[in-house]
């Protein structure tokens, strides 16, 4: 049975972003073992996928778009990783205190917004 592909669409421009993504390729989180596959939102295939979504903009958040079509977003959309990490089952476990998850979410939305002051911008991949 073939594993359903899911996209995770982060910023490619974004350098803390495109780290983040190579450290999780690194861990084996890739379509081959998980069936999560990464997309830079700045590509055609991210445009396609988010729809009315996208923007022309960088994107506010990263985005994780499941087999279904159902597209979580911001924090919501490293959920699904969470199962292919160590310690992320219990880190999804702190996630349903209240508490907890709004302290996350606060830290996801300032790190966002402050990503490319405090990481600056990714070199451009070599072709």
């Amino acid at each position: 049975m073939q594993t359903q592909i899911c996209l995770l669409i982060y910023d490619g421009e974004c350098r803390l972003c495109v780290s983040t993504k190579l450290a999780l390729e690194r861990r084996g989180v890739d379509h081959t073992r998980t069936g999560i596959r990464f997309v830079a939102y700045q590509s055609e295939a991210a445009r396609i996928a988010l729809g009315q979504r996208y923007r022309v903009d960088r994107p506010e958040a990263a985005f994780f778009i499941q087999p279904s079509g159902k597209v979580l977003q911001g924090l919501d959309a490293f959920s699904p990783l969470l199962p292919h990490l160590p310690g992320g089952m219990l880190v999804q476990w702190g996630l349903r205190i209240g508490t907890v998850r709004q302290l996350a979410e606060w830290g996801y939305r300032l790190i966002a917004r402050y990503r490319y002051r405090w990481f600056g911008v990714a070199q451009p991949a070599r072709r």
